[in-house]
């Protein structure tokens, strides 16, 4: 006999399901409690029991998907068998892979906070419940899961460039890498446009990372090494 917990499981379950559906389908416009009850077969006020309104359910399903991201980015960075160089374009191209399969999914998880009325703060209350937010806050389990994602991104980084110039050039890598989804989704980087793709310019960018990190390991000052010859990353 299923239980009550096992069976509000389900029911979560099914919701969380189905608002990813309707996301991919048409975007957060698609997403309203009615539209996700009736698609996951529940009743009506079964929505209404389980999350406090769209933006909660929206969050919860960006907190699943940034938890999602990390873990196919840890498997990657703990995989014996691969570069160093293959971990970190593997995990640009798993972000450039959401953009492409699952676009208004991608603009929802790159949406700056404070968008939704749960994120809405001013100065150090947002940020303390951002960072300090209780177990179960809809809010804070996204930041959490978000940060996870960064943190484990940022370990593939430092694979090639150390871990003094990794958040230098992590933050080079996601920048460009948000950029290039975004011109791939408006069809910039067709045939037609720019003359190339998406995946040669990752395969462009990980070249560059790696070239830093080689000079890097030569360098008696590994901040300073630049394969051009000019500055690196930040002191």
């Amino acid at each position: 006999m299923v239980t009550r917990a096992e069976s509000a499981a389900l029911t979560r379950r099914a919701l969380l399901d189905a608002a990813a559906e309707l996301l991919d389908l048409g975007g957060p416009e698609a997403v309203t409690l009615r539209e996700v009850g009736a698609r996951a077969g529940v009743s009506r006020g079964a929505p209404y029991r389980h999350f406090t309104g769209k933006d909660s359910l929206l969050t919860a399903v960006a907190t699943e998907s940034w938890e999602r991201i990390a873990d196919q980015v840890h498997a990657l960075r703990t995989d014996p068998a691969l570069s160093a160089s293959d971990k970190l374009r593997g995990a640009v191209r798993t972000l450039l892979g959401v953009g492409r399969d699952q676009p208004h999914l991608y603009q929802m998880l790159l949406r700056r906070p404070g968008h939704r009325p749960e994120e809405l703060g001013e100065g150090l209350d947002r940020v303390r419940r951002q960072l300090c937010g209780p177990a179960g806050d809809p809010a804070a389990d996204r930041m959490r899961a978000a940060g996870r994602f960064q943190d484990e991104f940022l370990a593939v980084v430092t694979g090639l460039v150390g871990e003094r110039n990794a958040r230098h050039y992590g933050a080079l890598l996601l920048t460009s890498a948000h950029g290039i989804a975004d011109m791939e989704l408006s069809g910039h980087l067709d045939t037609g446009g720019l003359g190339t793709t998406a995946d040669e310019l990752i395969d462009t960018l990980v070249r560059m990372v790696a070239d830093v990190g080689k000079t890097a390991q030569r360098s008696s000052n590994p901040v300073d090494a630049n394969p051009t010859g000019g500055i690196g990353g930040p002191r």
